[in-house]
């Protein structure tokens, strides 16, 4: 059961002008379930992606990259994206690659386009072969059902350990026209930043230049999928997309104007709504802990204590018990990397409770009182410097003997 998160309701995901979800279920690793995704572009829509840095990308990551770059030199417009659960395809050397490239070539032939305009993605088991012939063989079934209003379905069709899938919607009026958004993702373990097996894919119906949409999808999830940590596991895998269809009435052209503000803002909350479901969903997760790290003399450095927080075992473990063992948070501070931090003007708060005063536990501290916040499912880190007026805030979750069970059982 996901941590305060309840199931999105189908009738709440609203529709897209200018793309359509399909679903089929084909069999990749387990009979009767939704495990193909189809969603099919407008012409006049642009692309833009941020991916995982993990050097052992999957095949399917270096072809979408491929794509979107054969894409931005007038290779023609991304016409559709498919995504498989149950197999990776990562660690697949150029077989891997060969069964990414396959499933292009077959959605095309199905939708009259070509194959660089096509995007695929894969999620889970790694150092398995793709077995591609099932996946091509349901393509057929997603297109049969491609709808405006299948965001439900199609948030359930990429689904690999989460126990609910995981979908917003949200409007904004930006000089008097209105933006409709929908997004889904995907993750529940193997979590860590840049990105933080997590897929992610947010779509609007403005139209949006290229370039403006690379610049806010980077800006995007570097406050949303890129401040999120279950278990310190940078996938093989991971990917954010964000969609503009250009079938609604709002055109940016430009970064530096008021609708371009507008919008970002609006962008980075709905994918922060979906980010911070992967959390809530974390593999076993009985709580939602933010970390948030204040007076720091630059993002950089509040961010590395943050993560350092977020990361350790022994924090995560701790909170899951709610055993106020809060030493621990300090010494994820001190291994943090910030080699000139003066730690006597430290300031540590769990909620309400002062923890720590410069440096030291704070002589009005007591351990009831932390423990009183630790048993809450929802807990708020704070960590101020007094070293500058940077911050940077990230989402994570507790270490739970279930974490240990289902990795253990993942292939079964």
């Amino acid at each position: 059961m996901a941590v305060n998160s309840p199931i999105p309701v189908a009738s709440d995901l609203k529709p897209v002008a200018g793309i359509r979800l399909g679903h089929a279920e084909a069999g990749i690793r387990k009979a009767n379930r939704k495990d193909v995704l189809v969603m099919e572009l407008a012409p006049t829509a642009t692309v833009a992606g941020v991916f995982t840095t993990n050097r052992f990308c999957a095949a399917p990551v270096q072809v979408c990259k491929a794509h979107l770059e054969s894409s931005n030199m007038q290779a023609g417009p991304i016409r559709a994206l498919v995504v498989n659960t149950g197999n990776a395809n990562a660690g697949t050397g150029d077989a891997g690659l060969a069964n990414a490239n396959k499933t292009c070539e077959a959605l095309a032939a199905l939708l009259g386009c070509d194959a660089s305009q096509i995007l695929p993605f894969s999620t889970g088991v790694i150092l398995e072969p793709l077995p591609v012939d099932r996946l091509i063989a349901g393509l057929p079934q997603a297109i049969a059902n491609l709808q405006e209003d299948n965001w439900f379905a199609a948030a359930e069709s990429i689904m690999t350990t989460d126990t609910q899938p995981k979908a917003a919607s949200a409007s904004i009026v930006i000089g008097g026209k209105t933006v409709q958004m929908t997004g889904i993702s995907k993750g529940a373990g193997m979590i860590k930043p840049n990105m933080a097996t997590m897929l992610g894919y947010l779509a609007m119906d403005a139209r949006i230049a290229q370039p403006v949409l690379d610049h806010l999808v980077k800006r995007t999830a570097d406050k949303s999928f890129n401040c999120i940590t279950i278990d310190g596991d940078t996938s093989t895998n991971d990917s954010f997309m964000l969609i503009a269809t250009g079938a609604g009435s709002l055109e940016i052209n430009e970064i530096d104007t008021p609708e371009y503000a507008e919008l970002e803002t609006a962008v980075i909350a709905l994918a922060q709504k979906l980010a911070h479901m992967i959390i809530r969903d974390g593999e076993g997760a009985t709580k939602f802990i933010t970390v948030a790290v204040e007076e720091g003399s630059s993002v950089e450095e509040c961010r590395k204590i943050a993560y350092s927080i977020a990361h350790s075992p022994l924090v995560k473990t701790a909170f899951f018990a709610s055993d106020p063992n809060l030493g621990r948070i300090l010494a994820a501070i001190g291994y943090a990397g910030v080699d000139d931090l003066d730690v006597s003007k430290l300031n540590l708060y769990l909620d309400d409770v002062w923890v720590a005063r410069n440096g030291g536990r704070h002589p009005d501290y007591k351990e009831e009182d932390g423990q009183r916040v630790m048993k809450q499912s929802e807990i708020t880190i704070r960590v101020r410097l007094a070293r500058g007026n940077a911050e940077a805030t990230v989402w994570t979750c507790d270490l739970s003997h279930d974490y240990v069970s289902i990795n253990a059982d993942y292939r079964s």
